[in-house]
């Protein structure tokens, strides 16, 4: 499990040889990713990335700042590939990852395009598909996870990389709680974090050991104005406008 080094070459690996015949939308995702530039370069506008666990508040805090900066707000699996993400699910782990990294390297070359034009606002990008990955091929407690210091912590090296990444988090009964108001179905790794309460923890625990860039932990359960102004403190203090 390495998720280092030119990752993009394996990730399409993964994708064609294990399922490109039998799952028609692999090919799609595929073709997608060939036409993407390699080593794609960001513009000269800040890139910040939102991170955390489903309920946690990346989509009213993303829009908030999207509204505020006059960004452009990109999702990750991106649109053009997101409508399979339910069959990607059912598949294998090997093979899913594989979708989402895919993704990431997709998406990179819609953020170097926004970049040029405005602030570049995304929810979730490569921290995401790692620490899920880490956590899921892992078993056991926290302790059982790589050491901090593991190569599986570091962002690719051929992957466009963020200027800040931001790990919003809530205590799990308050995330619980919202999840339960939002009344929405969950998905299965959402049932698992519900159900494994040391799965949810190797989560946020590969998170918190992201480096380069590392993500700066915020704390979402104050208020919505409360989280955007911590919020838009960081962004300021380290992103260049």
């Amino acid at each position: 499990m390495v998720f280092t080094g030119p990752f993009r070459a394996n990730t399409g690996c993964d994708l064609s040889l294990q399922c490109a015949e039998r799952i028609p939308e692999a090919e799609a995702v595929l073709d997608l990713l060939e036409k993407c530039p390699e080593h794609q370069k960001k513009g000269s506008f800040p890139v910040i990335v939102f991170e955390g666990l489903d309920a946690t508040g990346k989509t009213t805090v993303t829009q908030a700042v999207k509204d505020t900066l006059n960004g452009i707000l990109l999702r990750s699996p991106p649109p053009c590939i997101s409508q399979w993400r339910t069959v990607f699910d059912d598949e294998s782990t090997p093979i899913k990852r594989a979708f989402y990294a895919a993704g990431n390297y997709i998406l990179a070359s819609e953020i170097a395009k926004a970049s040029t034009q405005a602030p570049v606002i995304i929810d979730r990008y490569w921290h995401s598909t790692a620490a899920y990955a880490i956590a899921t091929e892992t078993s056991g407690e926290v302790q059982d996870l790589p050491p901090a210091q593991d190569e599986v912590y570091q962002w690719p090296e051929d992957l466009l990389k963020p200027d800040l990444v931001l790990l919003l988090t809530v205590d799990p009964e308050e995330r619980v709680r919202r999840l339960q108001h939002r009344g929405l179905e969950k998905t299965k790794e959402e049932a698992e974090l519900e159900a494994n309460s040391s799965f949810r923890q190797r989560v946020e625990e590969s998170y918190r050991r992201m480096v380069n860039p590392a993500c700066q932990e915020v704390d979402a359960s104050p208020s919505k104005e409360e989280v955007l102004k911590t919020v838009l403190q960081l962004i300021k203090k380290h992103c260049a406008f």
